[in-house]
């Protein structure tokens, strides 16, 4: 069973690059394929990608679940791009459900478990605001950054080994950890997004990219979803702190970390509904956040601390 979820684990792997390829390719014909929008060129009020050239390898598709008025850019190796993605999602998936039932637990008690459970929520984050709004052309940031997660999980050791004594905490272990994973991963699509509206910018630079504001309600979307989740997983952190250390808080420099990470995302809330804060200022603030989040997640690796015990 254990050599199983490894081979299911490496196919994920190769599925996920195949995916990542995939989307990179959509892009780039997307991008070739539409032209650049005139900065000052008066515009109508229009869908997201409305008034765009449509090249050779590029088709316009209607958008079934974003709502009237919308579509959906495509590139001929769109539904490939998808079909590997969803495929990747359900190798690594069933890796990690061999494994759970392996170790009796949730899987992500060491590092490698972690890293693996991190990118399966972020692509899996995507792929589900990916089917409610149109953000496929940005699907290669978080396919990406999940395909450099999962190539990092296949150099740490995966061996399965007893969990040290702090962590002997089954029920906790499995609702703390996956709470973080779940709200990492939603985390990587706002950060997507944020890139993209960067990118953008207010006047809708460019037509391969979705719309200023349908980025904008992505990214809010997502943290909207993360937050809750997050702040939870710090509640039940502390919980568990007090039966395994004794204390609620000691400002161990993983515990500091996603404190002000909750923070980061916490500001951004408030921001985006102030006038003088919203638009690019908001998505500075997604970028920033998501680098906390990979603080939070590495901060074990950098820094001694309770929490230091990645199996590394």
């Amino acid at each position: 069973m254990e050599r199983l979820s490894g081979f299911l684990f490496s196919l994920g792997v190769i599925a996920m690059a195949l995916a990542f390829a995939a989307h990179v390719a959509n892009t780039v014909l997307l991008a070739n394929g539409r032209r650049v929008l005139p900065a000052l060129a008066p515009r109508r009020q229009q869908p997201a990608f409305a008034g765009v050239v449509t090249g050779s390898f590029v088709e316009r598709v209607g958008d079934a679940g974003g709502g009237p008025g919308l579509d959906r850019p495509a590139s001929r190796i769109a539904p490939a791009a998808f079909v590997l993605t969803l495929v990747a999602l359900a190798l690594i998936g069933g890796s990690m459900a061999l494994r759970a039932y392996l170790v009796g637990r949730g899987p992500w008690g060491n590092m490698f478990e972690f890293t693996v459970a991190f990118s399966f929520t972020m692509v899996a984050g995507y792929s589900l605001l990916e089917r409610r709004y149109p953000i496929r052309s940005i699907g290669f940031l978080p396919v990406g950054v999940a395909l450099g997660l999962l190539l990092y999980a296949a150099s740490l050791p995966s061996d399965i080994k007893p969990l040290v004594p702090a962590l002997e905490n089954r029920p906790l272990l499995t609702i703390h950890v996956g709470m973080a994973t779940i709200a990492y991963g939603i985390f990587a699509t706002s950060f997507a997004a944020g890139v993209g509206y960067l990118i953008q910018g207010k006047n809708d630079r460019f037509a391969w990219l979705p719309s200023h504001k349908v980025l904008d309600e992505v990214a809010y979307r997502a943290v909207v979803i993360g937050f809750p989740i997050f702040a939870t997983m710090i509640i039940l952190g502390s919980w568990w702190a007090s039966i395994a250390w004794s204390r609620y808080w000691g400002w161990d420099p993983k515990e500091t970390a996603a404190l002000v990470t909750w923070l980061t995302y916490a500001v951004y809330l408030h921001a985006r509904n102030q006038k003088s804060w919203a638009g690019r200022p908001a998505a500075l603030l997604l970028v920033v956040g998501f680098g906390m989040v990979l603080v939070t997640y590495s901060g074990s690796l950098w820094f001694n601390g309770l929490h230091a015990y990645s199996g590394l």
